[in-house]
Protein backbone atom coordinates (compact mmCIF):
# COMPACT_ATOMS: atom_id res chain seq x y z
CA UNK A 1 0.00 0.00 0.00
CA UNK A 2 1.15 3.28 -1.15
CA UNK A 3 1.08 6.30 1.77
CA UNK A 4 -1.84 7.89 -0.51
CA UNK A 5 -3.86 4.72 -0.72
CA UNK A 6 -3.66 4.86 3.30
CA UNK A 7 -4.32 8.67 3.77
CA UNK A 8 -7.71 8.23 1.16
CA UNK A 9 -8.93 5.08 3.31
CA UNK A 10 -8.57 7.19 6.33
CA UNK A 11 -10.20 10.09 5.26
CA UNK A 12 -12.99 8.06 3.70
CA UNK A 13 -14.16 6.15 6.89
CA UNK A 14 -13.86 9.32 8.82
CA UNK A 15 -16.65 10.68 6.13
CA UNK A 16 -18.67 7.95 6.23
CA UNK A 17 -18.41 7.11 10.38
CA UNK A 18 -18.73 11.30 10.52
CA UNK A 19 -22.26 11.37 9.28
CA UNK A 20 -23.23 8.20 10.54
CA UNK A 21 -22.38 10.06 13.89
CA UNK A 22 -24.18 13.24 13.19
CA UNK A 23 -27.34 11.70 13.48
CA UNK A 24 -26.94 10.82 16.68
CA UNK A 25 -25.40 13.65 17.55
CA UNK A 26 -28.19 15.55 16.78
CA UNK A 27 -30.38 13.24 18.85
CA UNK A 28 -28.29 14.16 21.79
CA UNK A 29 -26.61 11.07 22.31
CA UNK A 30 -23.81 10.38 24.55
CA UNK A 31 -21.59 8.77 21.61
CA UNK A 32 -22.24 11.12 18.60
CA UNK A 33 -20.12 12.45 15.76
CA UNK A 34 -16.60 12.54 17.00
CA UNK A 35 -17.25 9.25 18.79
CA UNK A 36 -18.22 7.44 15.09
CA UNK A 37 -15.28 9.06 13.73
CA UNK A 38 -12.76 7.79 16.42
CA UNK A 39 -14.37 4.42 16.50
CA UNK A 40 -14.21 4.12 12.23
CA UNK A 41 -11.03 5.56 12.17
CA UNK A 42 -9.19 3.53 14.55
CA UNK A 43 -10.97 0.27 13.26
CA UNK A 44 -9.42 1.49 10.10
CA UNK A 45 -6.34 2.22 11.57
CA UNK A 46 -6.61 -1.72 13.19
CA UNK A 47 -6.78 -3.05 9.75
CA UNK A 48 -4.55 -1.07 7.98
CA UNK A 49 -1.69 -2.51 10.75
CA UNK A 50 -2.64 -5.91 10.18
CA UNK A 51 -2.48 -5.40 6.42
CA UNK A 52 1.06 -3.60 6.79
CA UNK A 53 2.03 -6.35 8.87
CA UNK A 54 1.25 -9.04 6.29
CA UNK A 55 3.58 -6.68 3.92
CA UNK A 56 6.38 -6.10 5.95
CA UNK A 57 6.40 -9.86 7.08
CA UNK A 58 6.34 -11.18 3.27
CA UNK A 59 8.68 -14.13 3.33
CA UNK A 60 9.62 -13.89 6.20
CA UNK A 61 6.71 -14.56 8.78
CA UNK A 62 2.85 -16.27 8.32
CA UNK A 63 0.81 -13.05 9.77
CA UNK A 64 -2.80 -13.12 9.80
CA UNK A 65 -4.29 -9.83 8.93
CA UNK A 66 -7.52 -10.35 10.65
CA UNK A 67 -6.20 -11.26 13.30
CA UNK A 68 -6.12 -7.65 15.05
CA UNK A 69 -9.54 -6.99 13.19
CA UNK A 70 -11.64 -9.44 15.08
CA UNK A 71 -10.22 -8.17 18.58
CA UNK A 72 -12.36 -4.91 17.29
CA UNK A 73 -14.66 -6.99 16.66
CA UNK A 74 -15.09 -8.12 20.14
CA UNK A 75 -13.96 -4.87 21.79
CA UNK A 76 -16.03 -2.47 20.66
CA UNK A 77 -19.12 -4.42 22.57
CA UNK A 78 -17.69 -2.93 26.10
CA UNK A 79 -18.18 0.51 24.07
CA UNK A 80 -20.92 0.14 23.11
CA UNK A 81 -22.43 -1.40 26.24
CA UNK A 82 -21.26 1.87 27.87
CA UNK A 83 -23.88 4.21 25.59
CA UNK A 84 -26.62 1.66 26.86
CA UNK A 85 -28.59 3.16 29.91
CA UNK A 86 -31.71 1.35 31.77
CA UNK A 87 -33.92 3.99 32.99
CA UNK A 88 -36.66 2.37 35.43
CA UNK A 89 -38.43 0.03 32.73
CA UNK A 90 -36.87 1.57 29.41
CA UNK A 91 -33.91 0.46 27.76
CA UNK A 92 -31.96 3.42 26.10
CA UNK A 93 -28.76 3.44 23.53
CA UNK A 94 -28.96 0.79 21.97
CA UNK A 95 -29.61 2.54 18.27
CA UNK A 96 -26.37 4.12 19.29
CA UNK A 97 -24.40 1.01 20.49
CA UNK A 98 -25.72 -0.54 17.01
CA UNK A 99 -24.44 2.05 15.20
CA UNK A 100 -20.82 2.11 16.90
CA UNK A 101 -20.85 -1.26 15.95
CA UNK A 102 -21.61 -0.46 12.39
CA UNK A 103 -18.88 1.79 12.83
CA UNK A 104 -16.64 -0.48 13.49
CA UNK A 105 -17.35 -2.48 10.86
CA UNK A 106 -17.07 0.05 8.69
CA UNK A 107 -13.58 1.24 9.59
CA UNK A 108 -12.88 -2.85 8.83
CA UNK A 109 -13.70 -2.73 5.67
CA UNK A 110 -12.22 0.25 4.46
CA UNK A 111 -9.14 -0.84 5.78
CA UNK A 112 -8.80 -3.70 4.06
CA UNK A 113 -9.58 -1.89 0.96
CA UNK A 114 -13.51 -3.31 0.63
CA UNK A 115 -14.70 -0.09 -0.51
CA UNK A 116 -18.09 -1.07 -2.22
CA UNK A 117 -18.93 -3.02 0.77
CA UNK A 118 -17.86 -0.05 2.73
CA UNK A 119 -20.12 2.89 1.06
CA UNK A 120 -23.08 0.68 0.61
CA UNK A 121 -22.73 -0.24 4.85
CA UNK A 122 -22.72 3.26 5.50
CA UNK A 123 -25.72 4.30 3.08
CA UNK A 124 -27.77 1.46 4.39
CA UNK A 125 -26.60 2.56 8.26
CA UNK A 126 -27.45 6.70 7.05
CA UNK A 127 -31.26 5.48 5.77
CA UNK A 128 -31.93 3.44 8.74
CA UNK A 129 -31.16 6.33 10.95
CA UNK A 130 -32.09 9.32 9.58
CA UNK A 131 -34.99 7.76 6.93
CA UNK A 132 -36.76 5.23 9.05
CA UNK A 133 -36.28 7.09 12.22
CA UNK A 134 -39.99 8.78 11.17
CA UNK A 135 -41.29 5.12 10.35
CA UNK A 136 -40.06 4.31 13.88
CA UNK A 137 -42.10 6.72 15.45
CA UNK A 138 -45.00 6.92 13.59
CA UNK A 139 -44.80 2.81 14.73
CA UNK A 140 -44.49 4.53 18.16
CA UNK A 141 -47.17 6.40 18.39
CA UNK A 142 -49.38 4.20 17.02
CA UNK A 143 -48.77 1.44 19.18
CA UNK A 144 -47.03 3.25 22.39
CA UNK A 145 -49.62 5.29 24.14
CA UNK A 146 -50.22 6.84 27.82
CA UNK A 147 -52.92 6.48 29.94
CA UNK A 148 -53.72 8.43 32.72
CA UNK A 149 -55.80 6.83 35.77
CA UNK A 150 -56.63 9.24 39.13
CA UNK A 151 -56.91 6.33 41.69
CA UNK A 152 -55.48 5.27 45.11
CA UNK A 153 -52.00 3.60 44.68
CA UNK A 154 -52.00 0.75 47.14
CA UNK A 155 -51.06 -2.99 45.79
CA UNK A 156 -54.45 -3.84 45.24
CA UNK A 157 -55.41 -1.28 43.47
CA UNK A 158 -52.72 -1.20 41.28
CA UNK A 159 -52.92 -4.99 40.84
CA UNK A 160 -56.91 -4.71 39.40
CA UNK A 161 -55.04 -1.92 37.40
CA UNK A 162 -52.83 -4.26 35.80
CA UNK A 163 -55.51 -7.44 35.23
CA UNK A 164 -57.83 -4.71 33.41
CA UNK A 165 -54.83 -3.98 31.12
CA UNK A 166 -53.61 -7.71 31.09
CA UNK A 167 -57.19 -8.96 30.03
CA UNK A 168 -56.79 -6.56 26.91
CA UNK A 169 -53.00 -7.20 26.32
CA UNK A 170 -51.99 -4.04 27.17
CA UNK A 171 -47.88 -3.98 27.82
CA UNK A 172 -46.61 -1.42 30.77
CA UNK A 173 -43.98 -0.07 29.75
CA UNK A 174 -43.08 2.22 32.42
CA UNK A 175 -45.56 4.15 35.24
CA UNK A 176 -44.84 7.76 36.51
CA UNK A 177 -46.85 8.65 40.08
CA UNK A 178 -47.90 12.05 41.85
CA UNK A 179 -49.91 12.83 44.45
CA UNK A 180 -53.08 14.41 44.05
CA UNK A 181 -54.37 17.31 46.87
CA UNK A 182 -56.30 14.87 48.12
CA UNK A 183 -53.74 12.34 50.58
CA UNK A 184 -54.60 8.98 49.72
CA UNK A 185 -55.57 9.88 45.84
CA UNK A 186 -52.97 9.97 42.96
CA UNK A 187 -52.21 10.56 39.36
CA UNK A 188 -50.70 7.27 37.93
CA UNK A 189 -49.21 8.06 34.14
CA UNK A 190 -48.76 4.21 32.60
CA UNK A 191 -46.99 4.32 28.87
CA UNK A 192 -48.16 1.23 27.46
CA UNK A 193 -47.70 -0.91 24.63
CA UNK A 194 -50.76 -0.98 23.19
CA UNK A 195 -51.54 -3.28 19.81
CA UNK A 196 -55.19 -3.44 19.42
CA UNK A 197 -55.96 0.62 19.77
CA UNK A 198 -60.01 -0.04 19.24
CA UNK A 199 -60.45 -1.07 22.59
CA UNK A 200 -59.22 1.91 23.50
CA UNK A 201 -62.73 3.42 24.90
CA UNK A 202 -63.68 -0.26 26.64
CA UNK A 203 -60.33 -0.21 28.43
CA UNK A 204 -61.39 3.59 30.07
CA UNK A 205 -64.98 2.29 30.94
CA UNK A 206 -63.10 -1.08 32.84
CA UNK A 207 -60.66 1.69 34.85
CA UNK A 208 -63.53 3.45 35.68
CA UNK A 209 -65.81 0.62 37.67
CA UNK A 210 -62.59 0.37 39.68
CA UNK A 211 -63.91 1.02 42.97
CA UNK A 212 -60.73 2.80 43.20
CA UNK A 213 -60.69 4.90 40.48
CA UNK A 214 -62.40 8.19 39.92
CA UNK A 215 -61.14 9.14 36.60
CA UNK A 216 -59.16 7.40 33.64
CA UNK A 217 -58.41 8.72 29.78
CA UNK A 218 -55.39 8.32 26.80
CA UNK A 219 -53.04 11.27 26.80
Amino acid sequence: MTDLVVIERLLIVTALSGVIGYERERHGRAAGFRTHMLVGLGSCLVMLTGLYMVEAGAGHADVDPTRMAAQVISGIGFLGAGTILRFRASVLGLTTAASLWAAAGIGLAVGAGFLTGAFASAGIVIIALYGFSRLERAMRKHWYQTLVVETRASGADLASIRKVLAEFDVEIRDMDIRPLDSPDRFHIEFHVKLLTPQHREEILENLVRLESTTRAHWA
